[in-house]
C-alpha cells in the first residue's frame, strides 16, 4: 500500500467531531432523548469524544453505547455474505430514544445495516441517525449518513484508514493506493 494522501490530522479531526457534535445538538433540538452508540471498532472512541464534546457545549452528558459487528470485508463471498453481529453493550432502554449510530468510516452500508439490527433486537427506538467521520461513497445499500464529517470520493482501489489515538496511537484519516 503507498500512502497516497493524509485527509485529516489531529487538529483537522478534532475540529471535525466538534462540528459533527454542533449539528447533532441542532438537528435533535437539545440531547435529552439521545444515545450515541459506537460501532466497534473505531466507532467507539469516536463516539465517546463526540459525547465528551457535546458535554462540554451543553453541560450533560450523553448516554454512550456500543455494538459489536464484526464485518468480514475482504472475505465476504467466503466467510459470510452477511455482517455478523456478535453483541451489543448497550445498557440504556432505547425505547422511544433516538439512537445515533457512529462509526469511522461509511462504505457501502454493510455495517450500518447489521447495527441497525442490534439496535432493534434491544428495543423500538424513536428514530435511528447515523454519524460518521468519513462517507466514502461506493454503496451497496440505501443508507446514508445524517452526520458526515468529510466526504471523500474514493475509487474501489483505494484504502481509508482511520487511526485514532485509543487504538492506534495516532489521530489521523489517511487515503492509500492498494
Amino acid at each position: 500500500m503507498n500512502l497516497k494522501a493524509r485527509i485529516l490530522d489531529d487538529k483537522a479531526m478534532k475540529r471535525t467531531l466538534t462540528r459533527i457534535a454542533h449539528e447533532i445538538i441542532e438537528k435533535n433540538r437539545g440531547i435529552d432523548d439521545i444515545i450515541l452508540v459506537g460501532i466497534k471498532r473505531r466507532g467507539i472512541p469516536i463516539a465517546d469524544r463526540i459525547a465528551d464534546i457535546i458535554e462540554e457545549i451543553e453541560g450533560k452528558k450523553v448516554r454512550v453505547g456500543k455494538v459489536d459487528i464484526t464485518l468480514y470485508r475482504d472475505d465476504l463471498t467466503t466467510v459470510s455474505s452477511q455482517p455478523i453481529v456478535k453483541g451489543e453493550e448497550v445498557y440504556e432502554d432505547v425505547k422511544d430514544k433516538i439512537v445515533i449510530l457512529v462509526d469511522d468510516v461509511l462504505y457501502t452500508g454493510r455495517t450500518c445495516r447489521a447495527a441497525i439490527e442490534a439496535i432493534m433486537h434491544i428495543g423500538r427506538p424513536k428514530m435511528i441517525q447515523l454519524a460518521v467521520l468519513i462517507d466514502r461513497g461506493h454503496r451497496e445499500l440505501p443508507i446514508r449518513a445524517d452526520f458526515v464529517g468529510k466526504n471523500v470520493p474514493t475509487s474501489k482501489s483505494e484504502l481509508i484508514s482511520v487511526n485514532v489515538k485509543e487504538i492506534d496511537e495516532d489521530d489521523s484519516v489517511n487515503i492509500y493506493e492498494l
